[in-house]
């Protein structure tokens, strides 16, 4: 595995995005049959396995990760099981332990809705082939005597979107399903993926004709400040530039713009509501929509900084096309949803990102430093948990609003389940929830190159440098006024 990867898995996937640009700008890519196995077997040389069984398990696998790429699915479906790879878990999740006393009423037996569970030598016993690891069993035991082994990628999602299906294979419910790519993070085999858009990126770039035909943009994430350890964020703009993007644009700028719309309706509606969310990260906003519909009203009606930043960029410049550039996958999702759906045209990974410098053999230590806007201190700190909340009471502070907002900063997706749960019990002590579903806010995002905490002091170190400590004087160079800084009314 290479030194700059945190897994074999993310070090697999990086290959195949690498490999695929590569042959891009070689001229050489295309979704033969010869071609994909040609990039299967540049990745997995042999003879020798690698990571599986065999050569040939893993470039098929290598080939299934291709064809996705190349050809992604066509529904709006972000995260997928790459079935090939979802055969190496062979964990029984529920089995009896030496605690069972072979008691007389046998509930874990009665409860079994498929009769896995026999009595021998008065101890139960669990037939694998038969259990549907529904848990049951265990929820009756009186002695406790069942243990429970969760596969990593259901214990990854927490919303419960991940399921087996008859063969043992993981399923994803999308009707739970919020998009945050913890599964993808987590699966230790890489068979849960999420849909890359590095191809259509590379033709949108080439397509513009050198950005004669249209001009293309890339509104970069702030928490790229904490992903290319010893490179300054500005000779990573540069770098990026230099793929052949018409210019560069912090999405910070359009966190400064939803601060101060999220700060102005807060005081306008929190009387009459009670509490208010953000709506930054659309995966928490998924979760509230899909698990809580009864406080849709509650949500912020602000737009993500990613689209605030599209509509400012298009109101500006009417031939600009639009790469988000960031590490989450929920994005690709929000890309797409009514009432946004045209305003940011493809969303590209850290990860990707990094596939793709390397493909053009592109040395970040290089190129000189270049400025992408000056979005505040505070609109920079929207990439880490707490960031939100701080610019949005800054900005209510400068822009003479006196509502006291009392907040609650969830930090992942579990603090989130925990606070919606409280407020739906009546039982919230605030009212303002900062909701973040990747741990540590977006520097954690799934994908994302590194996991590290210390990418928040990177963040607040990239916050420091900015010349601004007010979230408003960004309204100086974008009117909010002349914007829509709203995602959709709520029905």
């Amino acid at each position: 595995m290479a030194k700059n990867f945190e897994s074999n898995v993310q070090y697999i996937k990086y290959l195949v995005n690498k490999e695929i640009a590569r042959r891009f700008f070689k001229g050489t890519l295309s979704d033969s049959v010869d071609v994909i196995r040609e990039i299967s077997e540049e990745i997995i040389p042999g003879p020798k396995a690698l990571f599986r069984c065999c050569i040939y398990k893993e470039r098929h696998i290598i080939e299934d990760r291709v064809k996705l790429v190349i050809e992604p699915t066509k529904d709006d479906r972000v995260i997928n099981v790459l079935d090939s790879a979802c055969d190496e878990c062979p964990i029984d999740r529920f089995v009896v332990t030496e605690a069972c006393r072979g008691c007389l009423g046998h509930k874990c037996q009665e409860v079994c809705p498929r009769n896995a569970i026999t009595i021998v030598n008065h101890r139960s016993y669990i037939n694998q082939e038969l259990c549907i690891e529904c848990g049951r069993c265990k929820q009756v035991c009186p002695f406790n005597a069942i243990s429970e082994v969760k596969r990593p990628c259901i214990r990854a999602c927490s919303v419960g979107a991940v399921k087996m299906d008859e063969n043992r294979k993981a399923v994803i419910d999308h009707d739970k399903c919020i998009s945050c790519g913890a599964c993808v993070y987590q699966c230790p085999f890489g068979a849960i993926v999420d849909k890359s858009f590095v191809v259509e990126v590379l033709n949108l770039l080439k397509n513009s004709w050198n950005n004669t035909s249209y001009h293309v943009y890339a509104a970069v994430a702030p928490a790229v400040s904490s992903q290319f350890p010893g490179i300054t964020t500005g000779q990573i703009y540069a770098a990026i530039k230099e793929l052949g993007f018409h210019d560069v644009v912090e999405t910070a700028i359009g966190a400064d713009m939803v601060s101060a719309f999220e700060a102005r309706e807060f005081a306008d509606t929190v009387d009459e509501l009670g509490w208010k969310t953000t709506s930054c990260c659309p995966a928490f906003v998924d979760y509230v929509e899909k698990n809580y519909p009864q406080f849709k009203d509650h949500i912020s009606t602000a737009v993500s900084p990613m689209i605030a930043i599209g509509r400012a960029i298009k109101a500006k410049d009417p031939k600009a096309r639009i790469v988000f550039i960031g590490p989450c996958t929920a994005k690709k999702v929000e890309m797409k949803q009514e009432g946004v759906k045209g305003v940011i045209d493809i969303v590209l990974t850290f990860e990707e990102l990094q596939a793709i410098f390397d493909a053009r053999k592109i040395n970040l230590e290089e190129f000189e430093e270049r400025s992408a806007g000056e979005a505040s201190s505070y609109g920079r700190n929207f990439a880490r948990t707490g960031g939100v909340t701080e610019s949005v009471i800054r900005t209510a502070e400068m822009d003479g609003i006196n509502k006291e907002i009392k907040a609650v900063r969830c930090n992942g997706i579990d603090e989130c389940i925990k606070t919606m749960k409280m407020a739906s019990f009546g039982k919230l002590d605030a009212n303002f929830i900062e909701g973040m579903a990747c741990k540590f806010g977006c520097t954690g995002g799934a994908a994302s190159l590194s996991h590290d905490v210390r990418g928040i002091e990177q963040i607040n170190r990239y916050g420091r440098s900015s010349k601004s400590q007010n979230p408003l004087d960004i309204l100086e160079q974008y009117n909010i006024e002349e914007i829509n800084m709203e995602r959709h009314p709520h029905e």
